[in-house]
């Protein structure tokens, strides 16, 4: 009866003082404040510098123009959230990463929900029906920005690549666009019909005036 008790009071010890362990572990976590997922928003910081000048106040150029770039900050932290959240959660389940990053991430998407909700309120203040444009007008400026990069960046790549494979790339011939002009289908006949009237008009002039000067002979010699 005695072998049967060691190895029971055994399993509920273990799994006792594991329970014990967990609990407080998870309520330390929880009531720890986790660290900012972002650690300043200097958009955010420049924006209100200027806000709060008054002596002299800033102009509303100006104010308008730092508010669009704490918009286009905004968005490009949405979309980082958005692009680790499903690969931490993963990390989080795998037990390769803490919590404590993971509730870093859902408290700065809280953050941000609320960093909206402020910036658009800002933009009705200054244009009533701007705030729900200033988002899509900043992620469009995020794109272009892009673009404008990757073509910046195409001499100096294209330098690079030349370098290392040691040939020089050909240059592809400028073709000049062709421009076909349509014409109406009823402006084609009528060019014809012109051409064959005016000859039409000359040969009967010269007919008449033939016709006139035969005329004026035969009088003579009726005479």
């Amino acid at each position: 009866m005695a072998s049967v008790l060691v190895p029971v009071a055994y399993i509920i010890i273990v799994f006792g003082s594991l329970f014990v362990f967990s609990y407080y572990y998870r309520r330390q976590a929880a009531s720890r404040i986790p660290e900012p997922y972002f650690t300043s928003h200097p958009e955010r910081n420049t924006y209100v510098t200027l806000l709060q000048k008054t002596d002299p106040p800033t102009p509303e150029v100006i104010l308008k123009s730092a508010l669009v770039r704490r918009a286009i900050a905004d968005v490009l932290r949405v979309m980082r959230i958005r692009e680790d959240k499903p690969a931490l959660q993963n990390l989080v389940q795998k037990g390769s990463v803490g919590d404590d990053l993971l509730n870093s991430l859902l408290a700065a998407e809280k953050e941000m929900e609320a960093e909206i909700i402020e910036v658009m309120n800002e933009a009705n203040s200054f244009v009533e029906g701007w705030g729900p444009i200033i988002f899509p007008t900043a992620n469009e400026m995020i794109a272009n920005e892009k673009m404008r990069a990757i073509f910046e960046q195409t001499g100096d790549r294209r330098t690079e690549l030349e370098r290392r494979y040691g040939r020089k790339a050909q240059n592809t011939p400028n073709i000049a666009p062709i421009t076909v002009t349509m014409t109406p289908s009823n402006s084609v006949p009528r060019a014809a019909p012109q051409a064959n009237e005016q000859t039409t008009v000359e040969n009967a002039a010269t007919s008449d005036s033939e016709s006139q000067s035969k005329s004026g002979k035969k009088g003579k010699k009726r005479k």
